[in-house]
């Protein structure tokens, strides 16, 4: 098994390299989708932040909401401790479920190449209970994730470059990375380069 950390800038084209991944036969565990799973109805994860923050926390229908956290906890200016509340909440479950799919996976495949695609990696990495053989992450300038985000997910230039303004820097990624796929380079140049760090991967695993 070799384990692959997978991270980018919002709008630099990481989906599409996680796709091309899943395509060639990598085992992909999403960690947007290990975070919503935590925080589903009936789970530790809900239970514990309705007891950390009470229960305005919840909706009417018991699920998580959003709203009342983005207005209560990701703004005002006790955000950041609010924040680290959360993740102090989320993040080991997410961790947890995580490694349960790599178990799985190396299961089914002892030779598998397992990448985990973390958005935030970067913030991250020292607190995640397992290191990456290597590191890739997708970038694009800001200027054309700007673009994309009014284009394709009809947010403001203002919103966008506030979502890209909370993430850490293309310099805070390239430190940790040691690889970098330029999404903005033709599509099947850039899927060539792709294709070829898999390769290279699966003659290590």
């Amino acid at each position: 098994m070799i384990r692959i950390g997978l991270t980018g800038g919002i709008a630099a084209g990481k989906s599409t390299v996680s796709a091309r991944l899943r395509e060639l036969g990598a085992a992909l565990i999403d960690y947007d989708e290990l975070a919503r799973r935590v925080v589903e109805p009936g789970g530790v994860g809900l239970r514990r932040i309705a007891e950390c923050f009470g229960p305005d926390a919840l909706t009417d229908q018991g699920r998580l909401n959003r709203r009342w956290i983005a207005e209560h906890v990701f703004a005002g200016p006790d955000s950041e401790r609010m924040r680290r509340k959360l993740d102090d909440i989320e993040h080991p479950l997410i961790y947890d479920l995580a490694l349960s799919r790599e178990r799985q996976a190396v299961a089914d495949n002892p030779d598998a190449v397992v990448v985990h695609d973390v958005p935030l990696l970067a913030e991250v990495l020292d607190a995640m209970p397992m290191r990456f053989d290597h590191i890739v992450t997708v970038e694009a300038p800001e200027q054309v994730r700007v673009d994309r985000m009014v284009s394709t997910r009809g947010m403001t230039r203002d919103d966008a470059l506030a979502r890209i303004r909370h993430q850490s820097s293309l310099e805070q990624r390239r430190v940790i990375a040691d690889a970098v796929i330029d999404s903005t380079q033709p599509m099947g140049r850039m899927l060539e380069a792709v294709d070829a760090l898999y390769e290279q991967w699966l003659a290590e695993s």
